[in-house]
């Protein structure tokens, strides 16, 4: 028994009106030397109509055949009935039909293909192109097609174009170079390409707010275009024009609903309608919203459904294109309110169990539920902030509505910490105000701290960043008494006092209040408050001339910062300029120059204008004191100018008055008289030798240095120490502790 074959399947379509030529694409197919080329694209996405421009020049030269595949070719007979007239269209020595009695899978290997093979071999350059290859899904008539794709003979080029992702043998061609591919990036619309095609179907050129408008509505899908400029021409004013894109939009969700979404199985259209109240379809979230067959689901829609665009790799992840959400939305709706509210909130809950905070609180938002919104905030903000992650917390609670924020003296607690550990006092300020007004009775905020205490420790640090020294002590004198030990709240009570202290040159308080703070910050796993602790201790060490307990600490607050992920945030500015200032007192200027250019990058910022006057003061006098290292002496000059006004900031600016008094026009030491601290390692070496009987050649030797170079290091150990012998110098070594 034969079969016959529709003539119109064997030639291109019509071409629509005011079809668009897309040069780009056709040099993209005319460069392709593979021999199997692949167009995969959702419904509407222009592939036939390229194909079809294409082909009229492959005919030119005589070397094309053309086959529309649909439902009535899924079985292998029929297929290669097919594909045998339409190349019998332009090799007419090729056999035109295939008896249903000789179809076999072994007669197909073994007799027909071979056949065939060396029969289109032997002829002349041909392209075979397949439109609608996603029709084909008889495991036959596929694996039949893939024997031909894999052993495609010479001259020969297959064009398939479909609206799934191709399986086998595409993979194992990709990996030998045998593919060339167009996918839905490829085919999308260009902005131009757009314009182009709504100025054919306008008769006048779009305004840019229009093109604009409907390229972001369509995506540069080619089907959304052509039906949103359709609906558009003619319009004569703006009400015309609105009420043509409600049609328009309609008419795109018709054209979606018959070419994509009635041709999925029931299960596949309800998985898609659940879960169109996510962002992104992940099968985390989906299986809490549509069961346990959602991954299962999630792969076969991305398979065939090329309207989910993949946006992360691992895991898999999809966003459903406007088009496609836009219906799945309208079908959610017509179930009625309660069931997008149901999915949204076990969305949140899913999301919340997952400390994926921000979309726990949007999906809990869009499900009405205010209450829940800010308790997710509540739970998790002390985590985010104690990480550095204060830009997130602003996000989460900006998700809020402002009256909900507001009138909750615990959100308020939380917005001002968000602004305060973005280093932004005066918002923080604004935040601490709103929670006063707001505070009723003994609520508890974060670990271990009531509304009250925790708004005298956010205040304390508010003092600290705005350089209020006096403010700060006292605050801090009363909130250090009054927190627990081993919380967040005590470390960054303690770090901002111990602060505030270290710029009045307290320096023995403020290192023990510092200690407890990094002790505690380490208890209660804050590592903003680690790093600060940290960082003020090594500066604290340096201005009090301790130099290798400022280099150890400077480095532990920097480990403590790259672990943390903070090493650009403001907090470890203090940690970067101790490093610079131990690498300076030891001559290493370029290493001195690369930390200080860590403290000025996390100083920068306009959102940090306003804050830490004094450690901008101490960052430019470190910076004047480097350039005077370097003999640039009007770098120099220009950054101590930067530390006066820094200073004049400051309400009280405690050091830094002897330290600008210690610095001249081109040389800034910060600190100015030299101590046992000076010691390089090579003079602790010398020294610790003279302790012994070894006579100065003796040590050299055993050193492995020179004699002059121990006898230099000796006069400096003598200079350093105040010492004219060398059993003053061990003597007064041990006095200072360095020994």
């Amino acid at each position: 028994m034969t079969r016959s074959v529709s003539a119109s399947k064997l030639h291109p379509p019509v071409q629509p009106p005011h079809v668009l030529t897309r040069p780009r694409l056709l040099r993209r197919l005319d460069a392709a030397t593979e021999p199997v080329i692949v167009l995969s694209a959702p419904a509407g996405a222009g592939k036939t109509v390229l194909l079809t421009e294409w082909s009229q020049h492959l005919t030119a030269g005589g070397g094309c055949a053309w086959l529309s595949l649909d439902v009535h070719d899924n079985a292998p007979g029929r297929l290669w009935d097919g594909i045998l007239l339409a190349l019998h269209q332009v090799r007419p020595a090729l056999p035109v039909r295939l008896d249903s009695d000789e179809w076999t899978l072994d007669v197909w290997l073994e007799e027909i293909l071979p056949n065939l093979v060396t029969g289109l071999g032997a002829q002349a350059p041909l392209t075979l192109i397949l439109d609608g290859v996603d029709s084909l899904t008889d495991a036959d008539a596929v694996r039949s097609l893939a024997d031909l794709l894999a052993g495609v003979p010479e001259g020969m080029r297959i064009v398939l174009s479909t609206r799934h992702v191709v399986g086998a043998p595409l993979p194992s061609l990709r990996a030998r170079g045998l593919v060339a591919e167009l996918g839905p990036h490829d085919l999308r619309f260009t902005t131009e390409e757009t314009q182009a095609v709504l100025t054919g179907l306008l008769g006048c050129a779009p305004t840019a707010d229009t093109l604009g408008a409907l390229y972001e509505a369509t995506e540069g899908w080619a089907a959304g275009l052509c039906v949103m400029g359709r609906a558009l021409a003619g319009a004569a004013d703006k009400a015309a024009a609105a009420e043509a894109v409600v049609r328009g939009m309609r008419a795109m969700s018709d054209y979606v609903a018959t070419e994509v979404v009635d041709r999925l199985t029931t299960e596949q259209r309800e998985f898609l309608v659940r879960t169109s109240v996510l962002d992104q379809l992940s099968t985390g979230p989906c299986q809490a919203l549509a069961g346990d067959r959602a991954g299962v689901l999630l792969r076969e829609l991305a398979r065939t459904v090329q309207l989910l665009e993949p946006v992360a790799a691992q895991p898999p992840a999809y966003r459903p294109h406007r088009a496609l959400l836009s219906l799945l939305s309208d079908m959610l709706a017509s179930e009625g309110p309660d069931a997008s509210v149901s999915l949204h909130r076990a969305a949140a809950q899913w999301y919340s169990r997952r400390g994926h905070t921000a979309a726990a609180v949007r999906h809990a938002m869009l499900s009405g539920d205010e209450a829940l919104a800010g308790a997710l905030v509540l739970a998790d903000w002390e985590e985010a902030i104690a990480a550095g992650r204060s830009a997130a917390v602003s996000h989460w609670l900006r998700l809020l509505p402002p009256r909900t924020v507001a009138a909750d003296a615990r959100l308020c607690i939380v917005a001002a910490m968000a602004a305060l550990s973005g280093g932004a006092p005066e918002a923080g300020r604004h935040w601490l105000d709103v929670a006063q007004l707001r505070q009723r009775g003994a609520e508890t905020v974060g670990e271990g701290s009531t509304v009250a205490d925790a708004a005298t420790v956010a205040q304390t640090i508010a003092c600290c960043l705005k350089g209020e020294l006096l403010s700060a002590d006292r605050l801090g004198a009363s909130v250090v008494a009054g927190t627990v030990p081993l919380t967040p709240w005590r470390a960054l009570a303690c770090t901002a006092r111990g602060t505030a202290l270290l710029w009045t040159g307290r320096y023995e308080e403020a290192e023990a209040l510092l200690g407890e703070a990094t002790r505690d910050a380490r208890a209660a796993g804050h590592g903003l408050a680690l790093v600060r602790a940290l960082g003020s201790r090594a500066v604290c060490a340096l201005l009090a001339e301790r130099h290798e307990q400022a280099r150890t600490l400077s480095e532990e607050a920097l480990r403590a910062a790259a672990a943390a992920g903070l090493d650009g945030h403001f907090v470890a500015v203090s940690a970067y300029l101790g490093r610079a200032g131990s690498l300076l007192r030891e001559g290493s200027v370029e290493e001195a120059e690369e930390a200080l250019a860590g403290a000025e990058a996390a100083l920068s910022g306009p959102d940090r204008a306003g804050s830490e006057p004094h450690m901008r003061a101490l960052c430019h006098l470190t910076r004047a004191r480097l350039e005077g290292a370097r003999r640039n002496r009007q770098a120099a000059r220009e950054a101590r100018e930067a530390a006066e006004r820094a200073a004049a900031r400051c309400e009280v600016p405690g050091v830094l008055t002897g330290l600008l008094a210690g610095a001249d026009g081109d040389t800034v030491v910060v600190p100015v008289v030299p101590g046992p601290q000076d010691l390089s390692l090579g003079e602790r070496r010398v020294l610790r030798a003279l302790c012994g009987p070894l006579t100065l050649r003796e040590i050299a030797a055993e050193l492995y240095v020179s004699h002059n170079t121990v006898k230099t290091q000796v006069r400096a150990i003598f200079r350093k120490l105040d010492a004219h012998d060398r059993s003053a110098a061990v003597a007064r070594a041990r006095e200072c502790g360095v020994l």
